[in-house]
């Protein structure tokens, strides 16, 4: 889960796999494993920002947005003293 969050966190306004890659520490191979799943999930989108340009980027979908309140609301009653 916190892996997911911080790919989340990374991608919102869009950005390249590498930056995403590069900011949450992870392997090609795990980015493409949690790519997939996030894609599929519909937490992330990708799109191309110009038509001459191939560069694909990721972005955090409004349900990825969600799914971030979510887990943060989680994390602060997690770390609330009782």
């Amino acid at each position: 889960m916190d892996i997911i969050s911080n790919i989340l966190v990374s991608a919102v306004g869009g950005v390249r796999k590498t930056t995403i890659m590069y900011k949450c520490n992870l392997s090609f191979r795990q980015l493409e494993t949690y790519l997939g799943f996030l894609l599929k999930k519909d937490l992330l989108r990708v799109f191309i920002k110009s038509e001459s340009s191939s560069s694909r980027f990721f972005e955090t979908t409004e349900r990825g947005v969600d799914f971030l309140r979510a887990y943060r609301n989680l994390a602060a009653l997690m770390t609330t003293s009782v």
